[in-house]
């Protein structure tokens, strides 16, 4: 909708300017029915850029009002900037017009979006179009979230039932219904699946706080939205961002804190690294692939199947630093120091980080990144999952050849390497930035410099 408004909104504006655009056009060298299709496409990835895509179900009409207000004054800003630079002369004589232009093209979608909200909110209130939710609780705070949930239908969310934490039948007197209560948090994944759940909604009670660490770490899918339902004391401690509808404050967990413009920027910054470095060290990375096989047996690659975004397995590579078969026998083991199982040309390779290098084509593939936690082998997933809190989060981003964790962290050797590190992936995680990657490839590149890997 957004692409056909501005497109009909282009020949309106060229219809009362016929003279005026023409003149650019013909200065440009194009005309009226291509600079418009390449216009609109134009603003349609100005409000990709800018989020307008980011959030569609049941957004504010005014929220939505200033986003489009922003992201239109900023793309015609671009569009001002990108049209003055080439110092064409037609430009110069009518640069109001791209004023109006703006003001034209910020009309019509902001119209366009407050009906499609309009239309939304009409069936919202009529029960369609609502996203199926559970809530997680049986106390007093479910219960009012349900009656909120049941009262308010444009909060969007059609409670299917509640969901059991302590596997306590509810008290009667609160109001909830046996039957309302429809299975335990442990079957939660099941749950999800069967009822096709979007939203999960936890409201336990205060003083079961100290279970939510574990309610959180059993409700991690990407495709459902966790939202939490605060208490009194976190609402006045101004410790938590909330979002509001109609007087319902709702925690959000996001699960996507990273804008959409930095991801594609960090997705076109994994690929052209990736390209420069296969195509300008390859006489290096062929001079090391000989020497492996020549200095032991066994594959110069190493090919090892790990876990990656949204728990999806993948095939990494790696050039082989130990010898061949070195688990054959053991089975799955933790680094150590001094490791047996390395070999000497392994050991050096290590050391330098160079051992990562055929990861490039893991990230050229997409199932990998420059930057992000670490990869890990199925085998100690399955365990880490239920021995680490929050384990799982992990998974949301698309593992690293290099991550927070790994540059300020050892190799695991142990469990608690692994929690250690978990935490530092939970922050990148949060924490997720261009900057912030920016950051640990910097200093991922001194690691290398000064020899200083395991």
């Amino acid at each position: 909708m957004d692409y056909l408004i501005v497109l009909a909104g282009w020949f309106v504006f060229h219809y009362y300017y016929t003279d005026s655009i023409n003149e650019i056009l013909r200065a440009y060298e194009t005309n009226f029915a291509t600079g418009g299709i390449w216009l609109s496409f134009y603003w349609v990835f100005m409000f990709v850029i800018t989020g307008l895509y980011k959030k569609l179900y049941l957004v504010s009409r005014l929220d939505e009002f200033f986003k489009v207000l922003k992201s239109t004054a900023l793309g015609t800003l671009i569009l001002y900037f990108l049209l003055d630079i080439s110092s064409n002369e037609a430009f110069e004589r009518v640069k109001i017009l791209i004023v109006l232009y703006w003001g034209f093209t910020f009309g019509i979608s902001a119209l366009n979006r407050f009906v499609i909200r309009t239309v939304q909110r009409f069936y919202a209130r009529r029960g369609k179009g609502l996203h199926r939710t559970v809530i997680i609780g049986t106390g007093y705070n479910a219960k009012v979230a349900y009656d909120d949930l049941m009262r308010n239908k444009t909060l969007g969310m059609d409670v299917m039932g509640y969901v059991q934490v302590n596997g306590k039948a509810p008290d009667p007197t609160i109001g909830i219904d046996k039957e309302q209560v429809i299975g335990h948090l442990d079957d939660i994944d099941e749950i999800i699946n069967q009822n096709q759940i979007q939203d999960v909604l936890v409201a336990i009670e205060p003083d079961r706080r100290s279970e939510l660490v574990e309610v959180i770490s059993k409700v991690d899918k990407p495709e459902v939205t966790l939202k939490l339902l605060p208490d009194f004391y976190q609402l006045v401690s101004g410790l938590n961002k909330t979002n509001q509808i109609f007087g319902l404050p709702f925690i959000e967990i996001s699960p996507q804190p990273m804008p959409l413009w930095e991801r594609l920027i960090k997705r076109l910054l994994d690929v052209t690294v990736s390209i420069v470095v296969l195509i300008a060290g390859a006489p290096l990375f062929i001079a090391i692939a000989l020497i492996i096989k020549s200095t032991s047996k066994g594959p110069a690659i190493y090919a090892q199947e790990r876990v990656g975004r949204n728990g999806k397995p993948f095939t990494m590579f790696k050039f082989r630093t130990m010898y061949q078969n070195a688990e054959a026998k053991s089975g799955p083991m933790w680094a150590q120091e001094n490791d047996p199982r390395v070999t000497k040309v392994g050991y050096w390779l290590r050391k330098m980080r160079l051992d990562e290098i055929p990861q490039l084509l893991n990230v050229l593939a997409g199932s990998m990144s420059l930057v992000g936690p670490r990869p890990e082998r199925p085998h100690f997933v399955d365990q880490f999952k239920v021995q680490i809190p929050l384990y799982t989060r992990r998974l949301r981003v698309r593992p690293g050849i290099t991550g927070w964790a790994q540059v300020k962290w050892k190799y695991d050797t142990s469990l608690d390497d692994v929690k250690e590190k978990t935490k530092y992936d939970l922050y990148y995680i949060e924490n997720i930035s261009l900057r912030m990657d920016m950051k640990i490839l910097i200093a991922t590149i001194l690691t290398m410099v000064k020899g200083k890997g395991q």
